[in-house]
C-alpha cells in the first residue's frame, strides 16, 4: 500500500528529530538537499560492511554481486524516467556535471561559431556557466527567455528566440529559486522544430512530477541523487541512445575503454565511454534505494500535501504585509521565495535558524534571475514529503518574530 501518511513518513527520516539552537527541527530547505530516510541511510551502511568491491573488473563473488546491483540501479532509473533501454543511463556526480559531460561531448564537438544556445532566466548557474565557456571558446551565442507578467516562462518570447541557428534548448523544468514549472512538451516541440536538441534540468523536477523521457521527447535530462531522497555526490545523465553513441568521451582512464595498445585507444559503448574510473557505487546502490522509497508514496497525496503546505503559508505571508514573494503563484513546486521590504535576506533567516527554523538566503546560484527581480537575493522556504502544517505554522511564528525585531 502507497505511504499517505505524514506521521508515518516523517518517522522514516532521522536527520529530523533533533534539536536546534534549543527548538525543535523545522527543515525547509529541501531545494537545496533532501533528507535522507534510514532505508538509504542504512543501505549505503550495508554496502561498505558486506559488499565493498569494485564493479565490471573483478572476477570474484564479491564484485559480480557488486556489479550486479550497480546494473540494478541503472535499470531502477531507467524505469523511474522511463528510458527506452539501460544504456541511454550514465551515472555521473550530480546535475553540475551532467550538464558539464553534455557542453563538453556535444557542445564541443557539434556547436561552431554562431550557433545559438537559448537558456531561461531561471536557470541555475549549473546550466549557465557551461554555457558561458562555450560562448567563450566556440563563438557560440547564449540568448535568454524572461518570464510573463504571471512569473511563468514567457512561451510567446521563445518563439521568436527559436531560429534555424538554435541548436540547443537547455532549460529547467522546475525553478530552484522561485518553484516554477516550465511547459517542456510545448518548449521541446518548438525546438525539434527546427532540429535542435533539449536537454532538462531536472534537479527539483525529480521529486515534484512524474519523469517520462519518452513522453517529453527530450534528448538529455539530468538530474542529482541528493534532491531525491539519496546520497550527495551521484548523478545522472540521460541521452538519447543515438546521440550518446556519436559522442566522445568526457573523461577518460579505466572501465570506458574497449581496447589500449602503446599508441591509441578504443573506447567502449555508452553509457560505458562515460563512466571512467571507480564509479561512486555506494551512491549508485543508494539512489537505488531511494528510488525505491519516492516509488512507494502515493503521489495523489503528496501532490495535494505540499501544495496545501505552500497555499498555507503563501496565504499566511501575505497576510501579515511588509513582505515581498517572488513569482507566480500557480503551477510551482512548494518553494516559497520571499523578502521582507527594507530588510537584507539572511538577517531575516538568521533570526529564523535562531528558533530552529531552516531556510536558504542569498541568491540560490541564480545570479541572473536575481537581478532580473531586482534584488539581491531572497529568502527560500522549501516544503517537501516530511513537512507538516505544525512545521508551516513555526516557520511563520519565525518569520512574524523577524519581522518584529527588525522593523
Amino acid at each position: 500500500m502507497a505511504l499517505n501518511d505524514i506521521k508515518q513518513i516523517k518517522s522514516l527520516f532521522p536527520t529530523l528529530h533533533q534539536k536546534v539552537n534549543g527548538h525543535d527541527l523545522v527543515y525547509l530547505d529541501s531545494a537545496a538537499t533532501t533528507m535522507k530516510p534510514l532505508s538509504v541511510i542504512e543501505r549505503i551502511t550495508r554496502y561498505y560492511r558486506t559488499d565493498n568491491s569494485n564493479v565490471h573488473r573483478g572476477a570474484h563473488y564479491l564484485s559480480q554481486r557488486g556489479t550486479d546491483e550497480f546494473e540494478k540501479a541503472r535499470r531502477t532509473v531507467a524505469e523511474f524516467i522511463n528510458a527506452r533501454q539501460d544504456a541511454e543511463v550514465i551515472f555521473t556526480r550530480g546535475t553540475t556535471e551532467s550538464i558539464n559531460l553534455v557542453s563538453h561531448s556535444f557542445g564541443r564537438t557539434f556547436l561552431k561559431d554562431g550557433d545559438e544556445i537559448i537558456i531561461s532566466i531561471m536557470e541555475h548557474h549549473a546550466n549557465v556557466v557551461p554555457w558561458h565557456v562555450l560562448k567563450t571558446e566556440k563563438g557560440i551565442v547564449l540568448k535568454y527567455v524572461y518570464l510573463d507578467q504571471n512569473g511563468q516562462l514567457d512561451l510567446e518570447q521563445l518563439k521568436t528566440l527559436v531560429t534555424p541557428k538554435t541548436k540547443l534548448v537547455s532549460i529547467t523544468g522546475c525553478s530552484n529559486t522561485l518553484g516554477t514549472f516550465t511547459d517542456l512538451k510545448t518548449i521541446t516541440k518548438l525546438a525539434h522544430s527546427v532540429s535542435a536538441k533539449v536537454l532538462v534540468d531536472a534537479a527539483q523536477l525529480v521529486s515534484q512530477n512524474k519523469i517520462d523521457v519518452q513522453d517529453l521527447d527530450c534528448d538529455f535530462l539530468v538530474f542529482s541523487g541528493h534532491k531525491l531522497f539519496g546520497p550527495t555526490g551521484i548523478g545522472v545523465l540521460y541521452g538519447k541512445h543515438e546521440i550518446l553513441e556519436q559522442l566522445p568521451p568526457y573523461q577518460t582512464g579505466g572501465s570506458m575503454i574497449s581496447e589500449v595498445t602503446e599508441q591509441a585507444t578504443t573506447f567502449h559503448r555508452p553509457p560505458f565511454r562515460f563512466e571512467a574510473g571507480t564509479p561512486h557505487i555506494e551512491g549508485v546502490v543508494g539512489l537505488m534505494t531511494a528510488i525505491e522509497f519516492f516509488n512507494s508514496i502515493d503521489k495523489n497525496w503528496l501532490r495535494e500535501h505540499e501544495d496545501k503546505l505552500l497555499d498555507t503559508a503563501t496565504r499566511e505571508l501575505e497576510k501579515m504585509g511588509g513582505i515581498v514573494i517572488y513569482g507566480g503563484r500557480e503551477h510551482k513546486a512548494p518553494i516559497l521565495s520571499f523578502n521582507l521590504e527594507g530588510v537584507h535576506n539572511s538577517d531575516v533567516a538568521a533570526l529564523m535558524d535562531q528558533q530552529g527554523v531552516a531556510v536558504r538566503s542569498g541568491h540560490h546560484c541564480t545570479q541572473p534571475l536575481m537581478k532580473y527581480l531586482k534584488t539581491v537575493g531572497t529568502i527560500r522556504a522549501s516544503f517537501s514529503i516530511y513537512n507538516d502544517l505544525n512545521d508551516v505554522e513555526k516557520f511563520v511564528a519565525s518569520v512574524k518574530k523577524a519581522k518584529d525585531l527588525l522593523l
